[in-house]
């Protein structure tokens, strides 16, 4: 089973009826995901699944109608166990980026925290999870699959927002502060913080 977000709603890749909504559920193909993705953008639906028996290939299939942008991030703590945050598009989010061709995804979530936020010495303790979500470029449905990496740094220096990214603030938040961040924030940053 896949969970990829639309805005914060679930549309759910599984090879299980059993974990669809009733036995209602959208095919695995272009128009009908078509239709699930603009059902979860419009809010007519809270959740939508998508069923295909084979759960090696749900993904894959999935992948030939609507095209997988692969990225990396990471969730940086420093020295007093605060968290890096980003805020960008009126959310608070954590730096992230594509891969580029020729680049392993350790390399880039090192090079797309530092170049989103200006944090240097990032040290990778460990990988996390992957997060699945539905964005538009020109006009068309893409899928991103963000690898997060748990990171640790001893920087001290300015946080520098990268403003080609859209990138306003970039903050240091510590408990109470990340739980105010995550109030206006995306589902699958939340996950990461066990929400």
């Amino acid at each position: 089973m896949y969970k990829v977000f639309v805005k914060n709603a679930p549309l759910i890749l599984t090879n299980k009826l059993s974990e669809t909504n009733n036995g209602e559920y959208f095919l695995l193909n272009s128009d009908a995901i078509q239709k699930a993705i603009d059902a979860l953008n419009s809010g007519k639906l809270e959740k939508a699944f998508i069923y295909h028996p084979n759960n090696e290939e749900i993904l894959k299939k999935f992948t030939k109608k609507i095209p997988m942008e692969i990225a990396a991030g990471g969730v940086v703590t420093n020295k007093e166990g605060k968290v890096l945050f980003i805020y960008r598009n009126n959310k608070w989010d954590l730096p992230k980026g594509k891969l580029d061709k020729g680049e392993t995804i350790k390399e880039c979530a090192l090079r797309e925290v530092e170049e989103e936020t200006g944090v240097q010495n990032l040290k990778i303790e460990n990988f996390l999870t992957t997060t699945y979500h539905i964005f538009k470029s020109n006009g068309k449905y893409r899928l991103k699959e963000v690898h997060w990496f748990a990171m640790k740094t001893n920087y001290k220096g300015p946080l520098i927002g990268q403003l080609s990214e859209g990138i306003e603030k970039v903050k240091w938040k510590g408990p109470k502060k990340i739980q105010k961040a995550l109030e206006n924030s995306y589902t699958n940053i939340k996950s990461l913080f066990g929400h």
